[in-house]
Order: structure tokens, then sequence, then C-alpha cells
């Protein structure tokens, strides 16, 4: 907090009483850095939720999708496994790492919902697994591994969500693949 203070130029009392607790500044980190600003709109309220339903077919959805996922993990992917890490050690930061796990859920379900509007699931394939699917796909520890220990760029990154989302989940005489 001392140093968060010295850099911003204001007392140490001015954070706290902005924030509170750590785990409360570093949630509200987390959050401006998955949206890229610090605006009190929900993500699904942005513009990047109305062009992704605005796409023609389930590939367009996904990689508008794909677009916003990238620029966020490249913003957001340390701060997030930084905070699922303290969780360990933190009951505070516990409660923001699940809040973060929880969210990520409400991004997996609402994407996999917009995939259904305009395809089918595979054959074998219910709503729950195709979240679970998303939501394993979207952890900041895969965008990590990949574009950092792997050295993909993120273009690279976005290409591959698109194609894993579209082959592994969607039907393919109904998905425009």
């Amino acid at each position: 907090m001392r140093d968060i203070a010295a850099k911003a130029g204001v007392a140490v009392p001015t954070v706290e009483a902005a924030f509170g607790t750590k785990a409360r500044l570093l949630k509200a980190v987390i959050d401006a850095a998955i949206a890229g600003d610090d605006a009190p709109v929900p993500m699904l309220e942005r513009a990047w939720a109305e062009r992704t339903r605005a796409a023609s077919d389930a590939t367009g959805i996904a990689a508008e999708f794909a677009g916003t996922l990238t620029a966020s993990a490249q913003r957001a992917a340390g701060l997030v496994l930084a905070a699922l890490d303290a969780a360990r050690l933190d009951q505070d930061i516990a409660d923001v790492a699940a809040q973060l796990t929880r969210q990520r859920e409400i991004m997996a379900a609402w994407l996999v919902d917009e995939l259904t509007a305009r395809s089918s699931l595979r054959h074998g394939i219910g709503r729950d697994e195709a979240i679970d699917t998303v939501w394993l796909l979207m952890d900041p520890a895969v965008f990590t591994r990949l574009t950092g220990q792997r050295k993909w760029t993120a273009m690279q990154f976005r290409a591959w969500f698109t194609d894993t989302v579209t082959r592994l989940l969607l039907d393919p005489g109904h998905a425009g693949l």
C-alpha cells in the first residue's frame, strides 16, 4: 500500500480509504486490466460484446470473443495468476480468486450461449461440458504458457482459441466450418 500511495503521490490513508484492503485493491487493479479501463461498465455491456452478438455466424462469434480475451489476457493474466497463487495464503485474496473464477465461468457460459444461438453443439456435448471446455481454454495459465513459455504471438493465441472452440464444441455441419 505504501508503494502504491507513493507512486500515486497520495498518502497511505487515501489508498486505504479508497480500497479498504489489499485484496480489494488487487481486485480493482485486475478488473481494470481485464476491461482495459476503469469505467464501471460490466464486461458484457461493452462494445466488444455487441460486436460479438452481431457476428453473422458461430466462427465470427468465437473470433470476436477471442480478440477480446487475448487483449484482456495480455493485460491481466499475470495479475490473475498471482491472485490465484496468493489465495492459498490469504482468505481475502482467496475470495477475490473465487470471484475471478466465477467471472470466467460467466463469460464462458455467455460465449457458449452465443455460439449455440447460431450453431448446434457437437453430438454428445452438452451445455455444461461446453462451458467447462471454454472455461479451461480461457484459463490465464493457458494464455501465459502459450504466449510466454511457448513464445506464441497474441495473434497465434487468438487464432488457436477461435479454432479450438469451434472444432471442439460445434457441429461441423451447422457451424459454417
